[in-house]
């Protein structure tokens, strides 16, 4: 797969779409802040914020998402690799890239069956 401006794909799992909140703090702060997770694969996540926070930064993340007629979350260790702004109509704040560090088996085992999940009800129109 290659990016825009020739760039080959370096990912080994495809990003699915998803509008997932979340809360995050920096491993080394007491302040929670919440956020959405626009993308993702059981690599890491594409999140919106609109704190301003340099990359390097490490992340405990908890995701919440819906499973059948109730709230459920998983939790990861990660840590900012990228960072841009992102500037749309109604809201002004940033977007960043994740990569998972640490996550417990578990969690990683929902990670994967939501996103095999979202893969085949996108391919299924």
């Amino acid at each position: 797969m290659e990016r825009a401006g020739g760039n080959k794909e370096r990912r080994k799992s495809p990003r699915v779409d998803m509008d997932w909140p979340l809360e995050y703090k920096a491993t080394d702060a007491l302040d929670a802040y919440g956020g959405i997770a626009v993308n993702g694969n059981d690599a890491g996540l594409c999140i919106h914020s609109i704190r301003d926070m340099p990359v390097g930064t490490r992340l405990n993340i908890v995701v919440l998402y819906r499973k059948e007629f109730q709230l459920t979350c998983f939790e990861v260790l990660a840590d900012i690799i990228w960072k841009d702004l992102c500037l749309k109509e109604d809201w002004k704040g940033y977007q960043y890239g994740l990569e998972f560090v640490k996550i417990e088996g578990e969690d990683l085992q929902k990670i994967k069956k939501l996103l095999s999940s979202r893969i085949r009800y996108r391919g299924e129109s």
